[in-house]
């Protein structure tokens, strides 16, 4: 159809029913629709965010206790070595003076020696005396300071058991965490595929073997003639029955679908890469999108709930078909339904 005598036509329905506010309101609801999925993210990567702060930081704090309890550790044990060798050294010393003694206590009783040597002998063992007593006594403090060190060991290496315990404990919940996540997201997926097909399945039962509605991948695909004129985005009336058929579909895929699965359908709108430039479609993204808003307005208004529905406009930019025919600019003129993730 030429574009001015198109033109004229739209131009002359325009004059007569403004299209505008409808405009208006599909474009705000998209807007507050996308807004509430933004805030719905946020929030959910706020918790996500601080729950793994929380964790990092907890094994922050680990990681600072071991290390100091391994610096105590270390300090602890150089000490014990330090004592023991004083230890060696005393018993070395207390040996060397009883084998002294039992010299001396040998020449007192051999009695060849004089008697001031005797007395001299008697002074000298009574020092050794002495002089043993004190080692005795430091030997038994050492011992008991090497009891505490023991005691004192094995509470910083019961305490550093704990604590790598712990920290264990913490990876294995966190591991857990990560596991039972990715399980669950793979059993959305796995959800959401199985209703997809059998969303396409019942689409193709109602929609029979039609050729200007096909499946190209995981998207039903109406021709825009089945649904609109030639450059306008007001539906059809003939129309109408595709549109009930479909809602009754999504509909019953409502009623199936689980509440905790997030889903839509997606309506894009297409064009041909002819350019297209009035008054009420500028260019071909507004021809789209508004396609794709009236196919999902029509829908609500048949019962099926908006927030299941996203109207997409993507202009001539993904064709199905490059070359120049007209069959080409037919097989780009198009509608497209696809079950996605929200």
């Amino acid at each position: 159809m030429p574009v001015s005598s198109a033109g004229g036509r739209r131009r002359g329905r325009s004059s007569q029913i403004n299209y505008w506010p409808g405009f208006v309101d599909a474009l705000s609801t998209l807007l507050l629709a996308i807004i509430f999925l933004i805030s719905v993210f946020t929030v959910g990567q706020f918790f996500l965010s601080r729950e793994l702060s929380g964790r990092d930081t907890v094994l922050d704090r680990l990681n600072r206790q071991i290390a100091e309890l391994t610096d105590l550790l270390s300090l602890e044990r150089s000490n014990r070595r330090t004592i023991e060798d004083t230890v060696t050294s005393l018993q070395t010393t207390l040996r060397a003076n009883e084998a002294e003694r039992a010299r001396l206590q040998g020449l007192l009783d051999s009695g060849g020696a004089a008697q001031a040597q005797a007395q001299e002998l008697g002074t000298q063992l009574e020092t050794e005396r002495q002089n043993t007593g004190r080692a005795l006594s430091q030997v038994e403090i050492l011992n008991q300071q090497i009891a505490a060190m023991r005691r004192q060991l094995a509470a910083l290496e019961e305490a550093l058991a704990a604590s790598e315990n712990r920290d264990k404990e913490s990876q294995a919940r966190i591991a857990d965490l990560g596991s039972r996540l990715n399980v669950a997201l793979a059993q959305r997926v796995q959800e959401l595929a199985r209703y997809r097909s059998d969303f396409f399945g019942r689409l193709r039962q109602i929609l029979g073997t039609r050729p200007d509605v096909r499946i190209v991948g995981d998207r039903f695909v109406f021709q825009s003639e089945v649904l609109f004129p030639a450059g306008q985005a007001t539906l059809r009336p003939e129309a109408s029955g595709e549109i009930d058929r479909i809602a009754s579909a999504l509909i019953e895929l409502e009623r199936q679908v689980p509440p905790d699965i997030p889903w839509v359908i997606r309506v894009d709108g297409h064009t041909d890469q002819r350019p297209i430039a009035t008054s009420q479609f500028p260019s071909n993204w507004a021809l789209s999108s508004a396609r794709a808003i009236a196919v999902v307005q029509a829908l609500i208004a048949r019962g099926v709930q908006p927030q299941h529905l996203v109207a997409a406009g993507f202009g001539e930019f993904q064709p199905l078909d490059n070359g120049t025919t007209e069959e080409a600019y037919a097989r780009n003129r198009r509608i497209e339904l696809k079950l996605t993730e929200r």
